[in-house]
């Protein structure tokens, strides 16, 4: 018996785990394979390295700025001037260090457990069963975190909410590949498409990067990620970037995550919880999660460690994770971002296409695209009107 349960152990179900348990509860933090490297680019904000010293202790060279490029090859290059930088890392290592973190604040891990649905008494969850190498497993809880990504069975079991359209989500396919390049290794690269859509390089290092493409909302029913993907790498705009023909591909994957934003609606019932990819932190546009993940699963333990106090487990009582001040800016700041989506890519991208182009020669309108782009910040009203003229 456990005071939480928590299935998933990426970043958000152990920034959860280690603040629960360093509260002093017992927690049992489920995993499907600790081995198991989640596709993805990997940019880790300067929030989280700041959470975690073992990441600092890694040296990894800050990403202090970015080069977008539009459809039609516009560009534009800013870097940062604040506090403010990320970081490129592989997840696999990433989400190892916070799982440690986890582990060593007193969480209990079970590895090689796939979770598959709840356990009732009542009527009511009062925990949750997996599968193992040995059997099924079962755990028990007074609350049960899902955190176990977009593709949660438990998410769908809950009846919290439906299984994903495939409108709703983004299809994406990245490899980390190892040979000489040339790129700023302060730097990231953006490439937006005339499709729903965009490219990237990331550096890992000075031999290393990792190199993708997604597509979402209706054009994951009008264009192949593999195609795609072959077409990004021999693509004369990147190739200038990385031109060497005798790159190694380390790992590469194909793989999905949600592209409308959080669920706002479907974030918590009775004794339950939704975190991470499996609640929506994932931001429209940019398909960055880290960081709002971080922040769910921290503002969840803390809704968690209030109800554990109160025994009070209703979902009455759990409102307060939704209403938290920190996750009403990730739903406002991701409502922003998902209502200027069908704007930007109208007629191919066209006016993504006009966005980068004004920036290049106006500094003020430039400000305001990094500012959106970076913080989400709102334009200024004549912001949309420059791009129709």
């Amino acid at each position: 018996m456990y005071d939480v349960v928590i299935s998933g152990a990426g970043p958000s179900g152990s920034q959860c785990a280690e603040v629960l348990t360093k509260a002093g509860f017992k927690v049992a933090l489920i995993e499907k394979d600790t081995n198991w490297r989640k596709p993805c680019g990997g940019a880790v904000h300067s929030s989280v390295v700041d959470l975690y010293p073992q990441i600092k202790k890694l040296n990894i060279p800050k990403i202090l700025g970015v080069v977008m490029y539009s459809a039609d090859y516009h560009k534009l290059e800013f870097k940062g001037e604040g506090d403010e930088y990320s970081i490129i890392m592989d997840r696999l290592e990433l989400d190892n260090i916070m799982r440690d973190a986890a582990v060593n604040a007193g969480a209990e891990l079970f590895d090689k457990n796939i979770s598959f649905d709840f356990l009732f008494k009542n009527q009511k969850k009062i925990g949750i069963k997996t599968k193992s190498p040995t059997g099924i497993k079962e755990y028990y809880g007074n609350l049960i975190i899902v955190a176990d990504g977009m593709s949660s069975k438990l998410a769908i079991r809950s009846g919290v909410r439906p299984k994903w359209k495939i409108t709703q989500l983004a299809i994406g396919k990245c490899a980390i590949i190892e040979g000489s390049n040339q790129l700023d290794e302060e730097f990231v690269y953006v490439y937006f498409k005339p499709y729903l859509g965009y490219g990237w390089i990331f550096p890992l290092g000075k031999k290393r990067f990792n190199i993708g493409v997604f597509t979402f909302g209706k054009d994951n029913l009008n264009y192949n990620i593999h195609e795609i993907y072959q077409e990004f790498l021999g693509n004369p705009n990147v190739n200038k970037y990385i031109p060497n023909s005798t790159y190694k591909t380390i790992w590469s994957s194909s793989y999905s995550f949600p592209a409308e934003g959080v669920l706002e609606k479907s974030l918590f019932a009775d004794n339950l919880m939704l975190i991470g990819d499996a609640g929506g932190f994932v931001s429209p546009i940019s398909g960055e999660g880290i960081q709002t993940a971080v922040i769910s699963g921290k503002i969840a333990a803390e809704t968690a460690i209030k109800a554990l106090q109160e025994e009070d487990y209703s979902k009455t009582n759990l409102k307060t994770y939704k209403t938290n001040p920190e996750i009403k800016k990730i739903i406002r700041n991701f409502k922003l971002k998902y209502s200027m989506i069908n704007f930007f890519y109208e007629n191919n991208g066209k006016n993504l296409n006009k966005m980068l182009q004004l920036s290049e020669k106006d500094p003020v309108f430039r400000e305001q695209v990094v500012n959106l782009f970076t913080y989400g910040e709102m334009p200024s009203k004549d912001f949309i009107q420059k791009i129709n003229d």
